[in-house]
């Protein structure tokens, strides 16, 4: 099973690569994001096999405690190093935010596919493609709205960061949570109905520096 969540991740990588090559600019960016996060999406897989032996195998409380801390923190590290390093302009930061994020999202819907093949039906591909893949999405996107703000206030930046962290890393655990409980409807909405003033408040910007 190891080796075929490499072979997934060679056969979706190349591609990307020699893509990556041929764009130019902001679209290199995004592209490069994409891929940092089926990156990061194949070494938590790794590391989130190691965490689940270390505690039991108790997935239920690995899923809710320990997974969400260990993947916001690694996904959110390229978005701060790049608003820290490079720009902090939220036109910028939250496109890559939301490309890692996907990236991630693709990558680690695979790995649970050859993981469960035999029981996934159109049903658990529209709960993975609609609510899991897109609160990752939605998730990195938070940080990088954030860090845009905290970033300008030097006071802030260190407290703001880690607020902008537990932001991420709570709100994973409540979906992983409440998908694993009696209330998963409630779960499966949960990324949408955040995701949609997100988008609002994204375009209303964009729309407000093209006038300006």
């Amino acid at each position: 099973m190891d080796n075929l969540i490499y072979i997934l991740f060679i056969c979706l990588v190349s591609p990307l690569a020699f893509m990556l090559l041929m764009l130019r600019q902001r679209s290199r960016l995004l592209a490069g994001y994409m891929l940092i996060g089926i990156f990061i999406s194949l070494f938590v897989s790794e590391l989130n096999t190691v965490l689940l032996g270390w505690f039991g195998n108790d997935v239920l409380y690995v899923t809710t405690t320990i997974t969400p801390i260990s993947e916001e923190i690694l996904k959110a590290l390229p978005i701060l190093f790049y608003a820290i390093v490079f720009s902090d302009d939220r036109e910028r930061v939250m496109p890559i935010a939301f490309a890692l994020g996907v990236g991630f999202a693709m990558f680690e819907n695979m790995v649970v596919l050859v993981q469960n093949v035999e029981n996934v039906t159109i049903g658990w591909s529209i709960i993975r493609g609609f609510a899991t893949a897109l609160m990752h999405a939605v998730c990195t996107v938070m940080v990088g709205y954030g860090i845009c703000f905290v970033k300008k206030k030097k006071k802030l930046f260190y407290c703001g960061t880690f607020a902008l962290l537990a932001l991420a890393m709570i709100y994973h655990g409540i979906f992983n949570m409440l998908v694993q409980s009696d209330y998963s409807y409630l779960g499966f909405f949960l990324p949408s109905v955040t995701y949609i003033p997100l988008l609002i408040m994204h375009f209303r910007y964009y729309k407000s520096k093209r006038k300006a």
